[in-house]
């Protein structure tokens, strides 16, 4: 079974320098690499497998990705024990005995087979992520952080995107009739097995240079003043470079840091206003308290 679907995909970039144009237009400023593989993955319709540290933009792209082709974004966030029923589908129980009762209350004869097809009819059909990507079809598919999910989920993922479809026993095979564009980070929890990244794309996103990092910033929050993202940016990149922080900041809490001191006012960074929004950057007690130790280092450097 097909269920309806637009039956062309929308317009995709014809080069790697019109993906990081367009992505540009979002505020996700890609570098070459990042575009090159992006394109690829488009224009041979293959699943985008991102890797990288916390907060360096993975599941920022595929949010960039669907607004900047206008189409719908379906997240999959994966977890420790998910499994396909949670991905897939599941059946209204709760309408489906309602129906029965009504059934049952209006004292009309139904053949028990006729009951049956009715319970599981479409209208008590409950699309999880996958299933719905499929329907909405053309759709950006996140699935996020895959890695924390176990192998048996790793290799039922892989079969869907091997064939863009799943079959539902009670109403048959559903089918996309464009395949929707999947995008799959991970932050390396674990490795993922050679199957499903031989069927992706891969790319591994490191951490923004200082430059680029001021561009970001300056891309994403216009309103921030110059000096305070130029500040913001040399503090996280030395934090990033000095070791013993159980987690590296990432551009997200780049971006958190500069909304929060432009939401205090701040054109910029002096010692009193980083020491009491430190918790923007950091997460980690351990973490807060060796870099408040050597802010006044970091603020001049």
């Amino acid at each position: 079974m097909s269920l309806p679907a637009p039956l062309s995909p929308p317009p995709m970039p014809d080069s790697p320098e019109a993906v990081t144009e367009l992505l540009g237009r979002t505020g996700y400023l890609s570098d070459t690499g990042l575009s090159t593989v992006t394109y690829l993955a488009l224009s041979l319709q293959r699943p985008l497998l991102l890797e990288g540290e916390p907060g360096t933009g993975k599941t920022a792209l595929a949010e960039a990705l669907a607004q900047t082709l206008d189409i719908p974004l379906v997240r999959l966030q994966c977890y420790e024990g998910i499994d396909a029923t949670q991905a897939l589908y599941d059946w209204d129980f709760t309408r489906q005995i309602l129906h029965l009762r009504a059934v049952e209350a209006s004292g009309t004869g139904t053949d028990a087979d006729d009951l049956e097809r009715s319970l599981f009819d479409e209208r008590f059909l409950l699309a999880r992520p996958i299933l719905r990507v499929l329907q909405e079809s053309p759709a950006v598919l996140l699935v996020d952080e895959i890695d924390r999910a176990d192998d048996e989920f790793e290799a039922f993922l892989l079969e869907v995107l091997s064939t863009n479809q799943v079959t539902i026993p009670e109403l048959g095979t559903i089918t996309a009739d464009v395949p929707p564009i999947v995008v799959l980070t991970s932050n390396r929890t674990r490795e993922l097995h050679d199957a499903l990244k031989r069927r992706c794309l891969y790319h591994w996103i490191e951490h923004p240079g200082l430059a680029r990092e001021v561009q970001i910033l300056r891309a994403r929050l216009p309103a921030v003043d110059e000096q305070l993202a130029q500040q913001v940016a040399a503090v996280v990149f030395e934090l990033r470079r000095s070791a013993g922080m159980q987690k590296p900041p990432g551009v997200a809490e780049s971006l958190d840091w500069a909304r929060a001191l432009h939401q205090l006012g701040a054109r910029t960074v002096d010692l009193e206003t980083a020491a009491a929004t430190i918790g923007a950057i950091c997460k980690y007690r351990e973490d807060i308290e060796r870099v408040r130790a050597t802010l006044d280092v970091l603020l001049t450097t």
